[in-house]
């Protein structure tokens, strides 16, 4: 039911209006009349909006005291009636008047005396216009309060973890930046990273995997305090925003009780899972650093906890960053270098000591930077192996190292070997047997001729695939080689299972020999009986001294290598010192 008030001072007025409007019903496609109301002055009309809540108002202009131009204005100035479409009633004529009604505020206006047609035509085509505007303003009042509703579900999805329902790394940042500004005290950020959480996932699945890490915020939400804040930061990151930590001793404590709470294990369904963690430390005065900042100083002191093993913490300091922003400007050089092919390869003689005839070389990558020269490889191999780079690089050399090979063959030293080192990373990689079978066929080297340098720890950490690996480059005629036997496992039950030629004797025990009754120089007298027991070749790495030479010449060891024979050489500098004539060493 529509509602229109009527304002009038004359109320034989409301009469005529009334009569006139009497069948207005079949006109709005109503079932009822509209609800009349009748109001004999202007401020009458005021007092009564809101008892009458009118869709429209008809206004008569001429009235004592407050005539309906002042009314029509004080209406239209009041917000929630700013809508209500008015129609001024009035004798007036002169268009001055008529401008003066519109520039009120004024939607329309009828001239009497009125006419019943003319009446309910712009009756009912006012509140047709309201009746419109009432329903673009109920979609703009619902879509105002979806738009309200989207954005708590976006903020909550900004600022909180979906699975663990923990604050999440946004919020963090900003919290800090808030707390910056309006305190003074010390705070402390710690990062904590689960060991291996991969592990559980890959073996169990993503759902385990997300139980646990609601599990695992459900335990250190034990440990925050009042004023602490608790984050997930990513996928098995969580992050201790703890307030009020004046010194690094009053964290401590709490950072070894988090550790603790990690050697229980974890109830998943039916399954207890063991998982560690790892934590950087970084203490703070407000307002110093920016948010990002700060978590970038925890997640490097991560870094260096991971490397000092599992369940470890380390605390930031500034050392750290510059050493990890000297890490990644080593990766970026290595990355360069590999691009410009700047390694090259370097041979040093393998030297048989019965005979002190060349026997072999072994192929060593070094790397000249155009800046910074010959770089140690101590430097850049562990950096290489943590990226991932040893495996293009590792290639590279075992390419270039049978092109030389192949090369020093036809030019009549055809029983020279040389043994190039396979890093763990690489002795993991699917294509390796794929990537030396093309080596092979592309340098048309004699694989008889060619050895690979295998470490304990690359064929102990998967013994299945080893012993495949190994057997498949043992029926390729390439012959393999313990490296550093005796600093890993040293177990005798892997060399009756793998195919294996020869052992390296580590450098570590090669310069003991000449210390009386050093229990580390009695591994090299185990080592070659080891071997001649095993029918396995013995080469001995690091002879620098005649004193180490004679010692291993008695114990019966067939190769050797070190600085007594001579140091890496480019392959212009090998073949001009050893290969234009014949030396003995």
């Amino acid at each position: 039911m529509f509602s229109i008030l009527i304002v009038d001072d004359e109320p034989d007025n409301f009469d005529v209006v009334e009569a006139l409007l009497s069948n207005t019903k079949v006109l709005l496609g109503s079932d009822e009349d509209p609800q009349l109301h009748y109001a004999a002055s202007g401020q009458d009309a005021l007092n009564s909006l809101d008892i009458c809540q009118p869709d429209l108002i008809l206004l008569d202009v001429m009235m004592p005291g407050m005539d309906g131009i002042e009314v029509c204005q004080r209406i239209k100035a009041i917000q929630r009636w700013q809508s209500v479409p008015i129609i001024i009633i009035t004798a007036l004529t002169n268009k001055k008047d008529l401008s003066r009604c519109l520039e009120a505020g004024a939607d329309d206006f009828i001239s009497k005396p009125v006419n019943r047609l003319e009446l309910n035509a712009r009756v009912r085509s006012m509140l047709r216009i309201h009746q419109q505007y009432q329903q673009l303003a109920t979609f703009n009042s619902r879509l105002e309060s979806m738009v309200q509703q989207r954005t708590v579900e976006l903020e909550t999805l900004i600022y909180q973890d979906a699975l663990t329902q923990l604050p999440s790394r946004n919020f963090v940042l900003q919290e800090m930046a808030e707390r910056s500004l309006q305190k003074n005290e010390k705070f402390a950020v710690v990062l904590l990273d689960c060991d291996q959480f991969q592990v559980v996932n890959g073996s169990f699945g993503n759902s385990v995997g997300n139980q646990l890490l609601v599990a695992i915020a459900e335990r250190l939400s034990q440990y925050r305090g009042p004023e602490d804040i608790l984050a997930r930061l990513g996928e098995d990151e969580f992050c201790f925003l703890v307030d009020n930590a004046p010194s690094l001793e009053t964290l401590i404590p709490f950072v070894e009780q988090l550790l603790e709470s990690f050697k229980k294990p974890f109830r998943i369904g039916s399954c207890d899972i063991f998982i560690t963690a790892c934590m950087g430390i970084t203490l703070t005065d407000r307002g110093k650093q920016l948010p990002e900042d700060l978590l970038q100083e925890a997640d490097t002191a991560m870094y260096q906890a991971k490397l000092r093993g599992k369940g470890s913490y380390q605390v930031f300091d500034r050392k750290m960053h510059l050493a990890l922003l000297k890490r990644l400007t080593l990766e970026t050089d290595l990355q360069r270098s590999l691009d410009q092919q700047e390694f090259t390869t370097y041979y040093q003689p393998i030297v048989d000591l019965r005979t002190r005839q060349l026997a072999g070389v072994e192929a060593l990558v070094r790397w000249h930077h155009p800046e910074r020269g010959m770089v140690s490889p101590g430097v850049f191999i562990p950096c290489m192996e943590a990226t991932g780079l040893i495996i293009p690089v590792g290639m590279l050399v075992l390419r270039q190292a049978c092109y030389q090979m192949q090369r020093w063959h036809q030019q009549g030293w055809s029983h020279l070997t040389v043994s190039v080192n396979l890093s763990v990373r690489q002795f993991a990689c699917p294509s390796l047997i794929a990537d030396i079978d093309r080596i092979v066929e592309e340098t048309g080297i004699n694989p008889a001729r060619l050895k690979f340098e295998i470490t304990e720890s690359a064929i102990m950490d998967n013994t299945t695939e080893a012993i495949e690996m190994t057997e498949a480059l043992r029926s390729r005629q390439i012959e393999i080689s313990i490296d550093d036997f005796g600093t890993g496992y040293s177990s005798l039950g892997y060399l009756h299972q793998f195919s294996i030629d020869n052992l390296k004797v580590d450098r570590s025990f090669v310069t003991q020999v000449e210390v009386p009754r050093n229990r580390r120089a009695y591994v090299v007298d185990t080592i070659i009986a080891l071997s001649q027991q095993l029918g396995l070749s013995v080469i001995a790495e690091g002879i620098e001294t005649p004193k180490q030479l004679e010692y291993l010449q008695n114990l019966g060891c067939e190769f050797g290598q070190g600085y007594l024979f001579d140091k890496p050489l480019s392959a212009r500098e090998f073949a001009d010192r050893y290969l234009k004539a014949a030396v003995s060493f």
